[in-house]
């Protein structure tokens, strides 16, 4: 059959009707463990009763009616973030790059208020923020900037977890208005980096009066074992970018401010046609009150040392594994060779996984997992794992 879609995914061939929890079924009714959670987006799982309700309830009183007016259900979203986060303030946009967005024109215009003609961003090494010109830029991934050239100025990027390549910039580059930063990377292959480096990014920021911004895309909404990752850390940042699981599949993102970021945007700074309209805050809501009334949050950092242990207790006499690591639901299983095959090799075992950075194996869970389907996981991709490294 001829597609008439663009050719920018390299789709594997199955086409799923249906899911519950961490369960996916294809239009052939075959049944496959989801331990991808469409990339960190359903952190509740496929059809949760709360999601459902609150899109039925919605979608039949009203979809849309622009930012020109006041949208009772973006206002109540935001008061749950704020109370969750700690933040201050909140813009909603469509899409983590979206966010993202937001946060590079809130440095820039931080910059331009302190009398900085082109102010400067410091990024990562193996980062990722999106798709869109700007965030593509700021993306420490050559190969996928490529041919996409000029790309957007204004950013310097150094090592992950390199404290002290950040203070040889600061200390050289009087024109840096901000640090944009993935608490843990997970395109870049699940790198966790030291426990006090967030700590000593917010210290230098302080210092040198930039702005801390941390892309929470991936880490966000219970995903590390804490509603934010920063709050592994008990700092706040500046500026604090969501997306993915907020709607746990409805399209949404936010860009959270704090400190001297809150008050930089004014009237007409940013906008957005669809950002934070009726249906996508009502899922978004829906996701927090689910969190914030269940201990799903806390179950993610015990499953995560669960699974990781199991995992490392199974392949521990592997020499092709060089790492198990993870920080509540993001796990990553490093190994020595080219493992981009093993995602169709699960999948004809009826499990979903991912590949990153070519030898990453990347799981990321559904914060709804339970114990026989945790068992399920380990004992299949292990298997998997062993047959193909011999």
């Amino acid at each position: 059959m001829t597609s008439h879609i663009m050719p920018t995914y390299a789709r594997l061939a199955v086409t799923f009707e249906k899911g519950e929890g961490a369960w996916l079924w294809d239009d052939k009714n075959q049944r496959y463990l989801d331990a991808l959670s469409g990339i960190a987006v359903c952190n509740l799982g496929h059809a949760h009763p709360a999601v459902h309700t609150a899109i039925c309830e919605q979608s039949a009183k009203l979809l849309h009616t622009s930012n020109l007016y006041q949208i009772k259900s973006q206002e109540k979203l935001a008061d749950k973030l704020i109370e969750m986060s700690g933040m201050t303030n909140v813009f909603f946009s469509n899409s983590g790059a979206e966010a993202n967005e937001v946060a590079i024109k809130l440095a820039r215009k931080f910059g331009h208020s302190k009398g900085i003609e082109k102010p400067a961003i410091i990024v990562m090494d193996k980062s990722f923020h999106g798709r869109t010109l700007a965030t593509l830029s700021a993306t420490g991934n050559a190969k996928i900037q490529h041919g996409f050239e000029p790309l957007v100025e204004g950013f310097v990027r150094v090592p992950y977890n390199d404290i002290s390549a950040i203070k040889t910039v600061l200390s050289e580059n009087k024109s840096i208005t901000a640090i944009l930063v993935e608490p843990v990377q997970g395109e870049g292959g699940v790198n966790i980096p030291a426990s006090d480096y967030l700590n000593q990014i917010r210290t230098l920021c302080d210092e040198y009066d930039i702005l801390m911004m941390l892309d929470e895309i991936q880490t966000g909404i219970g995903r590390t074992g804490k509603f934010l990752a920063f709050q592994h850390n008990n700092i706040l940042p500046d500026v604090c970018t969501l997306a993915k699981a907020l709607g746990n599949g409805v399209p949404i993102g936010a860009c959270l401010a704090s400190g001297k970021a809150a008050d930089i945007f004014t009237a007409g700074n940013h906008g957005s046609t669809f950002g934070g309209n009726p249906l996508a805050c009502s899922a978004g809501l829906a996701v927090l009150n689910t969190l914030s009334e269940s201990d799903l949050i806390t179950q993610a950092a015990e499953k995560g040392d669960v699974i990781c242990a199991a995992f490392k207790e199974k392949l521990q006499t592997n020499s092709h594994v060089l790492n198990i690591r993870h920080l509540g639901l993001m796990i990553g299983i490093e190994l020595d060779i080219t493992c981009t095959e093993l995602v169709g090799k699960a999948l004809n075992t009826g499990l979903l996984i991912n590949i990153t950075q070519d030898k990453v194996i990347r799981l990321l869970p559904p914060l709804v997992i339970d114990n026989d389907q945790i068992t399920q996981l380990v004992d299949t991709l292990s298997t998997l794992i062993q047959e193909y490294t011999q």
